[in-house]
């Protein structure tokens, strides 16, 4: 379980802002925003590498700084930040490391060497991108956690590779007992793996949701500009005219029937965020 109260941070000038959130475990949670926006803040918060100013944290039924060696035990990251000694191989590394959680198990983490080409033996500093993020999964997962953090791992990562990776998120929780929060900017990705969705805006969570509550409270709408003016003005979270036809994001009712002129679809997790950011009107309810 993460249960977020009220949780605020000043980082230098940007606030991280009222954040609180309640999400159980088993779990892949998709959090995006515009860049500047607070994901990677927020992550540093959970993995406790900031203290909060005030509010409450609670997860997987601990708080810091109490159980601190015990969430550090349950976390596993993948960052963007390079992390380890370019000099060492990818096993003195990882046996390096890994020798601060207890639970780690250098067999497992070879054997997720060999099933991602990662040759032990090779030093840190040759890696390609992509393969440092291959590495650094491996290692989050060598210490067999309960909560993995992954900070815009897929972008370096070729398309068979991540469909793998994708793969091996999905088994991770598949017992219900584990929970991953993953940031990106792939939104793809989410629409095929995501089960919750965190869209955070200047510091603040705008809305948080259940994948399938997305996907039945709200549809993009299609049409000849002069039919969606026709639309119920309170119920459209932004519309734009396009070329060939003007598009809006809707707030969405089960009893609603839409006209067959209009295309009426669910929305992709792109498609929202994309007609959220440019609404005009802020204060408007999601």
């Amino acid at each position: 379980m993460i249960k977020l109260d009220r949780i605020s941070k000043l980082i230098g000038t940007f606030l991280l802002r009222d954040i609180s959130l309640e999400i159980p475990e088993g779990y892949i949670i998709g959090l995006v925003g515009a860049n500047g926006c607070g994901k990677t803040s927020l992550l540093h918060v959970l993995m406790g590498l900031y203290k909060p100013d005030s509010g409450n944290m609670e997860l997987m039924g601990m708080k810091y700084p109490e159980d601190e060696a015990q969430l550090h035990d349950n976390i596993g990251v993948v960052l963007q930040e390079r992390l380890y000694e370019d000099y060492m191989t990818l096993q003195e590394n990882a046996n390096y490391y890994g020798r601060f959680y207890s639970n780690y198990d250098e067999a497992y983490l070879l054997e997720m060497l060999r099933t991602y080409e990662l040759d032990p033996k090779r030093k840190y500093k040759g890696l390609s991108k992509g393969e440092e993020l291959k590495f650094q999964f491996a290692c989050a997962l060598a210490h067999h956690p309960k909560f993995l953090i992954l900070d815009e791992p897929t972008g370096n990562f070729d398309p068979e590779f991540r469909d793998e990776f994708l793969g091996a998120l999905k088994n991770f929780i598949a017992d219900g007992e584990h929970t991953v929060i993953l940031a990106t900017h792939l939104t793809d990705d989410l629409d095929k793996i995501a089960d919750y969705l965190v869209y955070m805006e200047k510091g603040s969570i705008l809305t948080a949701m259940d994948i399938e509550e997305l996907r039945s409270k709200y549809r993009i709408v299609a049409g000849e500009d002069y039919r969606m003016k026709l639309l119920p003005e309170q119920r459209i979270i932004h519309m734009e005219k396009g070329e060939f036809a003007t598009k809006a994001l809707i707030r969405h009712r089960q009893i609603d029937e839409y006209d067959a002129s209009y295309t009426v679809s669910a929305p992709t997790i792109e498609e929202f965020m994309y007609f959220v950011t440019k609404r005009k009107n802020k204060k408007i309810e999601l």
